[in-house]
């Protein structure tokens, strides 16, 4: 035989598209060529592929060998196709019957001692031969394992040497089955997962009334929040404690995200089921935030799909980078353009950041020297339009020497999270959805408003010109108030809170 066909995937953003690996020995002067717009790296599985099968103990044709990875205009990167090309060498040799490759689609890196080493974006490769597969099972790394088992509607096989594999298909060894499984999951009847771990429990924090109250709202209904205060004020503190109040996973929520952080090649089995928090430095470019690159790679709102995103010290960070997370936080999706490919990501992420009100941080205390227009350039490193998409505003002022050394805690995180998670529970019985996700005919729909409350937000909005996506928010953020307190039509209480976690937080200079 000197022509053989193995099936495989390519991996474009989130998807995964079928390649077929096709691999010719011909006539003429001994070469290895790979054709159909590999990129360098798969241009280099020539030198893997042949000391991995010599490594092996199977002879290298010492023939013209050309490799053909179809369809040809789409781009191939990653050393995915190391194993399918090494098999088809096998196979075109009769090394290997060519039937053994029927039935099963192969990807894997090979090392130069026959090892099958690990790849990204497994999950989502899994979860595209179990759709449009036609039945075949995945053939992939074991050390993939974890990540294929969780689509169970899956064949996955799984394999950690060539050799080892080479005897599975010649019938000499039985294959490794992956059995189907969600590592992580909590209760399969409801669909809840692990609640997310955290270092903080809010019994450590002390004081902070507002800060803990905004943080329960924002928990409850996914909604974005800035805290603004002087350095030291507890904002980081408060931050570091949000994991440990969310709700649990959905596990539709939990496979996405696994998907993504799978794309990004940080897959771990124990953080299954549990929401992400993303926490990058200040210092991050726009493509680590939002991710792209040549061979565009999720940044960070993706990685923190389902989850939080904390920026702090926000206006430190680059502006093209804050202005990038205004589409993304009206869509949960980033459309990535590049010249050779455009791919889109999930990036339904729950934004949290922290600033310091003037470049000192103690704006308004005799220990600022900062002159007004200072003030005025730092303020301004956070646009108008981003501050808008920010349901809640606070300033967090630093708690008196008396509460922090009180032997008294306070409230623990597992009361707060009992609260939040019946909250949310509320708000998807209602509408399948967190309340910070509801658009205009939603809130029409789910989010009434008695005449009091009613006649307090027009005022308000009049007074402080609110933009109506401002408006909206304000709605959402009172209709998550109502659902902690059990209440369905929205009372001049709700909204009256509401109103107060969107007043200016610029004060004047």
């Amino acid at each position: 035989m000197s022509l053989a066909v193995v099936r495989s995937r390519a991996l474009v953003g989130m998807s995964a598209p079928p390649v077929d690996v096709e691999v010719h020995l011909g006539l003429g002067l001994p070469a290895f060529h790979i054709v159909g717009l590999p990129e360098a790296v798969v241009r280099e599985s020539r030198e893997r592929v042949r000391a991995a099968l010599l490594h092996g103990g199977f002879d290298f044709p010492n023939r013209r060998l050309t490799v053909n990875l179809t369809p040809a205009d789409l781009p191939k990167d990653s050393g995915r196709f190391d194993l399918p090309i090494a098999l088809g060498i096998l196979a075109a040799s009769s090394q290997l019957p060519g039937k053994a490759l029927d039935d099963i689609e192969f990807v894997g890196e090979l090392s130069l001692t026959g090892d099958i080493r690990p790849i990204r974006g497994a999950l989502a490769m899994a979860a595209a031969v179990a759709h449009d597969g036609e039945g075949r099972s995945l053939m992939l790394p074991a050390a993939n394992a974890a990540e294929a088992a969780l689509v169970e509607t899956l064949c996955a096989l799984a394999a950690g040497r060539l050799t080892d594999l080479v005897a599975q298909l010649r019938g000499t060894a039985a294959f490794e089955r992956i059995d189907p499984a969600r590592p992580g999951q909590g209760n399969e009847a409801t669909g809840a997962g692990h609640f997310p771990a955290s270092e903080i429990d809010f019994a450590q924090i002390k004081g902070h009334d507002q800060a803990r109250r905004a943080l329960e709202i924002a928990a409850a209904g996914r909604h974005s929040l800035l805290m603004l205060g002087p350095p030291g004020a507890g904002k980081s503190l408060l931050a570091a404690g949000l994991p440990g109040i969310l709700p649990p996973m959905a596990g539709d929520e939990a496979l996405a995200s696994a998907a993504v952080t799978s794309l990004g090649g940080r897959f771990h089995a124990r953080d299954y089921g549990q929401r992400p928090f993303r926490a990058p430095h200040h210092s991050a470019s726009t493509i680590a935030l939002v991710g792209g690159g040549a061979n565009p790679r999720p940044g960070e709102i993706s990685l923190a799909h389902n989850g939080v995103l904390f920026l702090d010290e926000l206006p430190e960070f680059p502006r093209t980078a804050l202005e990038a997370l205004r589409e993304p936080l009206e869509t949960g999706r980033i459309a990535l353009s590049r010249a050779a490919r455009q791919i889109e990501l999930p990036a339904n992420f729950q934004l949290i950041a922290a600033m310091n009100p003037c470049p000192c941080g103690y704006l308004g205390d005799d220990r600022c020297r900062c002159p007004p227009e200072r003030v005025r350039r730092y303020q301004d490193r956070v646009s108008g339009p981003l501050l808008d998409r920010i349901d809640l505003q606070i300033q967090v002022l630093p708690v008196d020497e008396w509460t922090l050394t009180s032997p008294t805690p306070g409230e623990p995180s597992a009361a707060i999270r009992a609260r939040v998670g019946a909250a949310h529970d509320r708000q998807l019985r209602r509408q399948q959805q967190a309340n910070a996700a509801l658009g205009p005919a939603a809130i029409d729909r789910h989010c009434p408003l008695d005449p009091d409350a009613l006649a307090l937000l027009h005022t308000a909005a009049r007074r402080l010109r609110w933009s109506s996506r401002a408006l909206h928010r304000t709605i959402r953020v009172a209709r998550t108030i109502a659902d902690l307190a059990g209440r369905d039509p929205l009372t001049a209480a709700d909204v009256g809170e509401a109103i107060g976690y969107r007043r200016s937080l610029r004060p004047e200079a």
